[in-house]
Parts: structure tokens; C-alpha cells; sequence
């Protein structure tokens, strides 16, 4: 099996050493990592070129979902059979990436997910936030009938199908729930696993109060719709 760690980044550079430390240390040569820089003006390529990593290095700023999807192209591409999500921002527990990738190996889902909400540890975001992710989690379960506790969570893993679905498609802003309810329309498994969730390491997040209002309205409407189109053959 190849396994490929995508780790999308921008202007990462106090976060993005220690988050390939942390993968390294853990799984040596086991599992290949592409980081997408995403047009950071800070030295996260810098970083990213003194360690044994594919590096992606954009000429502009395509936002989480483009970068995301820059390393989907790339998974694709090279014949990669299960591609992991991890943010680089330290939130990310590397120790979690083999019980993501376990239910995918038995042939239990093609989309696995991790949870900070299943044992409810660790962090657990912010209060707005929250309030974000229960709502969506509410309307992705009374579109698709099945409850996902932790829809904007980043940490995912996928098989080779999905890695060709999101390959060709996958949405611009704040992505994580629309593409939940992709791979539902289109009669794929996803499954849930207890992960603990840190603070980021140094920065802010890019979501601030007014973005999340953009954010739950957006993505609102793109589940809705997507719910309304036809399956992928």
C-alpha cells in the first residue's frame, strides 16, 4: 500500500517543523508527505526543503480547498492508494494516522474521519466554533441520515476512490462538510474514530466571528444543492 500524508500550509513557519518532526518520528519511511505551500510569505518552503518531503510550492494563494485539492492531483497522479489530511498547524496528532487508515485497510470506509467529539478530550475549540460544528453536523445528518459528530474536521483519510472524486472535484471554501455530503450522494462509507485535538502551535486561525457567519451560510447552501445532484459515474 502507498500512503501519502497531504498537509496543506500557509505561512505555517512556526507550526510546520514540528508537525514533521512529530510524523517522522512516529512513522520514520513508512508513509510518503507532500506539503502544498500555498503562497505563504514566510519561510515555510524554507523549512519544508531541509526534510525529506514533496514539496508544492504555488504560485498564488488558492485557499484551503484548492491547495487540498492540488494534493488529491497529486495522489492521483503518482498511484497513491490512501491519502491522509493533516493540517499543519500542530492540531494534528500524527499517533492517530494508523486508526484512520486501519478501517480503510479492513474495507469498512472509504472515508475516515477523526473525531475530537466521540471521547469529547483534548481541545475541543472554540465556543463559536462549536456552535458551527453541531449545526452542520445537524443538517449533514438530516440530508444523509447519518450523524457525523466532527464534520469540519481536517484529519481524514481515504482510499483510491475517493482520492479520484476529490482529485476532480473538490469545493474552494471551507470544504470539509460539503465534501461529507459528496461522497454521501455519491453511496460511499464514511466512518468516525476518537482522535485528541491540540491548540495550534503559534498564529491564529483565518475563521474569524464574521467569516464564520459567511462560512455557515455558504456551505448551507452548497450542501443543499449538492444534495440535489446526480451521482458521480
Amino acid at each position: 500500500m502507498r500512503i501519502l500524508v497531504i498537509i496543506p500550509a500557509f505561512n505555517e513557519g512556526g507550526n510546520i517543523e514540528t508537525t514533521l518532526q512529530n510524523i517522522n518520528s512516529i512513522y520514520n519511511t513508512d508513509l510518503d508527505i507532500l506539503v502544498i505551500n500555498d503562497c505563504s510569505t514566510d519561510n515555510t518552503s524554507q523549512i519544508c526543503r531541509n526534510y525529506n518531503v514533496h514539496l508544492i510550492d504555488l504560485p498564488c494563494n488558492l485557499g484551503i480547498g484548492g491547495a487540498v485539492q492540488t494534493g488529491y492531483k497529486f495522489a492521483r497522479n503518482n498511484n497513491y492508494d490512501i491519502a491522509i489530511q493533516l493540517d499543519g498547524d500542530g492540531q494534528h496528532n500524527p499517533i492517530y494516522i494508523e486508526n484512520l487508515i486501519n478501517p480503510i485497510l479492513r474495507g469498512e470506509a472509504s472515508l475516515v474521519i477523526g473525531s475530537r467529539y466521540i471521547n469529547k478530550m483534548g481541545f475541543q475549540s472554540t465556543a463559536m466554533r462549536r456552535l458551527g460544528i453541531r449545526y452542520f453536523s445537524k443538517l449533514l445528518e438530516i440530508l444523509t441520515g447519518q450523524l457525523i459528530t466532527d464534520p469540519t474536521s481536517g484529519f481524514r483519510a481515504c482510499d483510491k476512490r475517493v482520492i479520484q472524486l476529490f482529485s476532480n472535484r473538490y469545493p474552494v471554501d471551507y470544504p470539509e462538510p460539503e465534501s461529507i455530503m459528496f461522497l454521501k450522494r455519491n453511496n460511499l462509507k464514511i466512518m468516525e474514530v476518537p482522535v485528541i485535538m491540540e491548540p495550534r502551535l503559534q498564529g491564529t486561525s483565518s475563521i474569524t466571528s464574521l467569516k464564520s457567519i459567511y462560512y455557515m451560510t455558504k456551505v448551507s447552501l452548497a450542501i443543499v444543492i449538492d444534495r440535489m445532484r446526480k451521482q458521480v459515474s
